[in-house]
């Protein structure tokens, strides 16, 4: 058994010329007659197909893009629907109703409020959101922090550093700078570094 249906939309349309005097351009204009018929198999279609399928032919009677969409949206927002189903479709699509404004208004001062909270430092000194408040160094010794570090260096005064130590220490053997190291850890020992 096979089941088959079509559904049709059908639009006829026809233009009588009311002025019979010369000179108009409105004849121009108009079209005297139009027919437009949209079929479409049926026998699977779903409600979302059925609306596309219908706004196909809102468009070809010159609707507005706009008022179609209008006029769907006020098949779910009426007084004739239940107020739970128009919130299961303003769910479904990530709206907010105008009567859920004030709570979700609520809702993001509540959270400016705990980011303020969160931002406060220590004694209730509030932290600036561009500048770290706090040092790190790096093996070397060199600060990497904030630019109102005195003794902060610029990625450029890092680098010379940096091809300064590689010089000086590039000509030793590895047996030597092992040497050097050890001795360095020997005499960190003899002043009670860690």
């Amino acid at each position: 058994m096979t089941y088959e249906a079509t559904v049709e939309l059908k639009f006829d349309a026809t233009w009588t010329r009311s002025y019979t005097g010369f000179g108009s351009t409105v004849d121009d204009d108009m079209l005297p007659e139009e027919h437009y018929v949209i079929t479409a198999p049926a026998a699977d279609l779903n409600a979302r197909q059925y609306f596309k399928l219908f706004e196909k032919f809102m468009l070809c009677v010159g609707m507005c893009p706009t008022s179609i969409r209008s006029g769907a949206m006020s098949l779910v927002f009426n007084d004739m629907v239940l107020e739970e189903d128009q919130r299961k479709v303003c769910a479904e699509y990530e709206l907010t109703m105008d009567e859920d404004l004030r709570s979700k208004y609520e809702d993001f001062k509540k959270a400016d409020e705990e980011w303020a909270r969160l931002k406060k430092g220590p004694m209730g000194t509030v932290l600036e959101d561009d500048k770290p408040q706090f040092e790190i160094t790096d093996p070397h010794g060199t600060f990497v922090t904030n630019k109102d570090t005195s003794n902060h260096q610029s990625w450029e005064e890092r680098y010379w550093n940096v091809v300064r130590r590689y010089r000086r220490f590039a000509s030793l053997t590895d047996e030597q700078l092992e040497g050097l190291a050890e001795y360095w850890e020997k005499q960190r020992a003899d002043w009670g570094e860690d």
